[in-house]
C-alpha cells in the first residue's frame, strides 16, 4: 500500500479540482456567480505567479547562473507564458463565446500548473510520507478555486454541465498524470533550469489569464466594488495556502 502512496496523493489533490463544478448548481443569481467566481479565481491565479512561481523560479535560476542571467532567463520564460492565451485565442477565433473561452484557457492554465504539482507531490511522498501528505493537503485548499475558474465560465457560456464536468475533470486528472509522468522519466533527467522555465512559464501564463481574462470579465458586470473584494480575497486565499505548503515542505 505504501509504494502506491505517493500516486494516491497527487489523485486525491487533483480530483478535488472538480469540488469547484458544485459551483454552477448553487442556486443564485447566475450574474453573481460568474462575477464573484471569475474575480475570486483571477486572485488565487495572480497570487501563485507571484508569490509563489517566480519566486521558485527564480530560486531555481540563481542556482546556477548570476543575477543578471537569473533575470533574463526568468524574463524570457515568464514573457513565453504570456504570449499562451494570445495565440488560443486566435486558434479559438473571435466568434467563440467569451465566457466558454475563459474557462478554455483556465483549463489549459490549470494543466500546465498541476502537472508540476503532481511532480513535486509524487516526489516528496516517495521521500518522505509525511511531507507527501501535507504537500497534497494544501495543494488541495487551492484547487478547488481552480476548479471554479473552469467550470462556472464553461458552463455559464455554454449551458452544458457534461462538457463543464469534461473540462474540469481534464484538468484534474492532470496532476496524477504529473506524478505517473515523474516516476516514468522525469526522475533521474530534471534539473534545476529546466524546472525553472517551466514555472516562469506558467507564471506568466496564469498572470495573462488572471488580468486579461478572468478580472476584467468579472468588471463587466454590476458592483464592481464587490467583485474587487473577492479579487482581493482570492489573493488572501491562495497566499494562505502556499504558506500552508512552505511550511510542510
Amino acid at each position: 500500500m505504501t509504494n502506491f502512496i505517493p500516486f494516491i496523493l497527487p489523485t486525491i489533490a487533483g480530483l478535488s479540482t472538480l469540488v469547484g463544478m458544485a459551483f454552477i448548481y448553487v442556486k443564485c443569481d447566475s450574474e453573481k456567480i460568474v462575477k464573484y467566481s471569475l474575480s475570486f479565481a483571477a486572485g488565487v491565479m495572480l497570487c501563485v505567479s507571484i508569490i509563489d512561481l517566480l519566486p521558485e523560479s527564480i530560486n531555481l535560476f540563481s542556482k546556477l547562473l548570476n543575477k543578471k542571467q537569473t533575470f533574463i532567463y526568468t524574463l524570457f520564460s515568464a514573457a513565453i507564458g504570456t504570449t499562451i492565451p494570445f495565440i488560443i485565442d486566435k486558434l479559438l477565433g473571435k466568434n467563440e463565446n467569451e465566457l466558454y473561452k475563459v474557462g478554455v484557457l483556465s483549463m489549459i492554465a490549470i494543466i500546465v500548473h498541476n502537472i508540476p504539482e503532481g511532480i513535486a507531490t509524487y516526489l516528496s511522498a516517495t521521500a518522505n510520507i509525511k511531507l507527501g501528505i501535507s504537500i497534497a493537503a494544501a495543494i488541495t485548499l487551492h484547487n478547488i478555486p481552480e476548479g471554479i475558474s473552469i467550470a462556472v465560465p464553461v458552463y455559464y457560456g455554454t449551458k452544458n454541465s457534461k462538457k463543464a464536468f469534461i473540462m474540469t475533470l481534464v484538468s484534474a486528472i492532470s496532476e496524477p498524470f504529473g506524478a505517473i509522468f515523474a516516476f516514468l522519466f522525469l526522475k533521474p533527467i530534471i534539473t534545476d533550469q529546466i524546472m525553472g522555465v517551466v514555472l516562469a512559464i506558467i507564471a506568466g501564463l496564469m498572470s495573462n489569464i488572471s488580468l486579461i481574462e478572468l478580472l476584467p470579465k468579472s468588471l463587466k458586470y454590476s458592483e464592481k466594488k464587490k467583485t474587487l473584494i473577492f479579487f482581493i480575497i482570492g489573493i488572501i486565499f491562495m497566499y494562505i495556502s502556499i504558506n500552508l505548503i512552505k511550511k510542510y515542505s
